[in-house]
């Protein structure tokens, strides 16, 4: 199947204050963001035209600009309203919403307090149906030789373009292996996540375990889906947790705006089988997004 690139396709992308056409939404290649990183995005999905939690989106956004030192420039009202222009102008219902914000080319040094800070939101198509029992076999994944840095060594509580390179190469080296993704480690070598998403483990005892999210994203899909969890009777524990934790593991699952909550069957040579608990959550999600419950 032919790939559709990004670059090349119908439809408007709001950027600077306008809706531009798709293909002519275009920055500088000396723009500071491309060559140091100073870029910042949030992931959303739209379900029946509704972006979900889209402020909790929008609010996650202006920290990760503070955490890169510079201000988002419009109110959260705004930056609500502009996502749902995009949303009508390109006709989308079921889609996927991404808005950046990044420094441009005025500068082209590590010092970059001169730079204009731009904005941007696209959006996509993209249905989240599945087949349940396709889904529900679960992923595979590796364990990565990459680890997650620690909170004074990188900004890791932002959403920040530079964050994900070590994402991408674990990724690759996953799908180099037969693998659809991969776990990675912190500094410590305790579990963290997976490359775009949080994850979770229903151990032998009843109890729902996730790792404490100090150098990583407290996903907005985490918080949700632990809120789910504690709704159904389920306690839940955030602590440390070493890979041969994994071990008394009987069911894991991912979460995360695309992932939304996919189950998993194997990390490295960790085998689960998802269940009563992963499809609970898996059809309880798909109900809140899409208004049923």
């Amino acid at each position: 199947m032919a790939l559709i690139p990004f670059d090349d396709r119908d439809g408007v992308i709001w950027m600077n204050g306008e809706m531009v056409e798709w293909r002519d939404a275009r920055t500088h290649t000396l723009t500071h963001a491309l060559h140091y990183g100073s870029q910042v995005f949030e992931g959303e999905r739209a379900y029946g035209g509704v972006i979900f939690k889209s402020r909790e989106h929008t609010q996650r956004l202006r920290k990760s600009c503070h955490y890169l030192d510079f201000d988002l420039p419009v109110s959260d009202d705004e930056m609500d309203a502009i996502k749902d222009q995009v949303l009508a102008a390109n006709h989308i219902v079921d889609g996927y919403v991404r808005a950046f914000c990044w420094r441009g080319s005025e500068m082209m040094a590590i010092s970059a307090q001169e730079t204009k800070i731009h904005l941007a939101v696209a959006a996509w198509q993209w249905p989240s149906y599945f087949d349940p029992e396709v889904k529900m076999k679960g992923i595979t994944l590796d364990i990565s030789d990459w680890r997650r840095p620690s909170a004074d060594s990188a900004p890791v509580h932002a959403k920040a373009a530079g964050l994900y390179m070590i994402c991408t190469l674990s990724k690759h080296n996953a799908e180099q292996k037969g693998y659809q993704d991969s776990l990675m480690l912190d500094w410590r070598g305790y579990i963290a996540e997976a490359t775009g998403a949080n994850v979770f483990f229903l151990m032998k005892d009843g109890t729902l375990h996730t790792p404490t999210p100090d150098c990583f994203l407290n996903g907005i899909t985490r918080q949700t889906v632990i809120d789910m969890a504690k709704a159904r009777g389920i306690e839940v524990i955030e602590r440390h947790m070493k890979p041969e934790d994994m071990a008394d593991a009987s069911e894991c699952f991912l979460t995360g705006t695309a992932a939304e909550v996919t189950p998993v069957r194997q990390i490295g040579d960790y085998h689960f089988t998802p269940a009563e608990t992963t499809r609970a959550l898996v059809d309880g999600y798909a109900d809140l997004v899409n208004g049923r419950g």
